[in-house]
């Protein structure tokens, strides 16, 4: 009998932004980890301080500019790299994948595919067949079958803190899942499992939505109260737009929807409440885009889900409402006004 290669190779993650950077020291908890970020300047710099992001580097993290590098050195590769960037970054890796790897991805956005000469903005509706999901964007560029995704309550600040938290790996996998416990877990860190891949990653998506829109009641000073009423009815667009997109329902009631959904809903330290908050303070999006040192994946998701609502018409008044505050020119109190005098009756009809 073999030895499995990943117990004796260390962990591969991409992408040395605020969330790599806390896996990459989870990991090393439990394995060796090369830590890939684009620029060599960056790279020499983390290597040199032990620090990146405001995070100091276990001992074990290791950064390179290689992808050649990370991939034949590791058989379990994290990426963490944003929606707009993955499909690319998946090109480039794909010449060094073999069907031996796995990937368990942790991106919360969608790719999507128009046709040619198409914008986001001008597309007016979308349907699934060009809204992809990362799983299936490594699937399309790539030889490796076992794939996964990780979601749920993981803000960066408070996983480098170590602060207790969980999140899902998800997969057909079994080994996939497994693989992920074991590299994951530790007494700080739970990690759950759940097979459904594509529920799992539509519901990391599609809270980002409610979280803007938390960070925009905030910032108009509203309290407890309306932001319980929010995350409820959040909850619940989430579900119905998620089914039409191909999910499962409980994976929106577990740790990576509805527990995601807590946790990015009243945290400033969330990037999508803090878009949110500003908009409803009075700034405009494109202020707040170019203040922002990393992504906030809901901003395109927003898009991305009215037009796909609009195609499956699926009702997703939050969803539409801030796509209207977003690129259309409605003010946040008027979207809210909306949204209070909006005629709904039933409280939970999808079960």
């Amino acid at each position: 009998m073999t030895s499995n290669p990943s117990s004796e190779k260390p962990a591969g993650v991409i992408g040395a932004g605020s969330f790599g950077t806390a896996i990459a020291n989870i990991i090393a908890l439990n394995r060796p980890v090369l830590l890939y970020a684009r620029d060599a300047q960056a790279v020499e710099r983390i290597n040199r301080t032990r620090e990146n992001r405001g995070q100091q580097l276990h001992d074990h993290v290791t950064a390179t500019n290689s992808l050649e590098q990370l991939a034949q050195q590791c058989y379990v590769i994290f990426p963490m790299v944003p929606s707009q960037h993955f499909r690319a970054m998946m090109k480039k890796l794909s010449p060094h994948l073999h069907p031996y790897h796995i990937l368990i991805h942790g991106t919360k956005g969608f790719d999507i595919q128009l046709p040619e000469g198409e914008t986001l903005h001008s597309v007016a509706t979308l349907s699934r067949a060009r809204v992809k999901t990362m799983s299936e964007v490594i699937r399309e560029e790539s030889v490796v079958v076992r794939i996964g995704c990780l979601a749920g309550p993981n803000l960066a600040r408070e996983l480098a803190q170590r602060q207790p938290g969980a999140t899902v790996v998800a997969s057909h996998f079994k080994e996939v899942i497994q693989t992920g416990k074991r590299l994951l877990r530790n007494d700080r860190f739970q990690v759950y499992e759940n097979a459904d891949i594509v529920g799992v990653e539509i519901a990391g998506v599609l809270k980002n939505i409610i979280a803007i829109a938390s960070g925009a009641l905030s910032g108009l000073g509203y309290g407890e109260n309306a932001k319980g009423l929010l995350i409820s009815r959040g909850a619940v667009e989430m579900v119905y737009l998620g089914r039409a997109l191909g999910g499962d329902t409980r994976a929106f009631l577990g740790v990576a929807g509805i527990g995601d959904l807590v946790t990015t809903c009243n945290s400033p330290m969330s990037r999508n409440f803090s878009v949110g908050y500003r908009l409803a303070k009075g700034e405009s999006l494109a202020q707040i885009l170019a203040s922002m040192e990393e992504v906030a994946e809901g901003i395109n998701t927003v898009q991305i889900a009215k037009k796909c609502a609009d195609h499956y018409k699926v009702r997703a008044l939050v969803t539409d409402r801030l796509y209207k505050v977003l690129f259309e020119g409605m003010t946040v109190e008027e979207a809210l006004d909306f949204l209070m005098r909006f005629p709904l009756s039933a409280d939970i009809d999808f079960i």
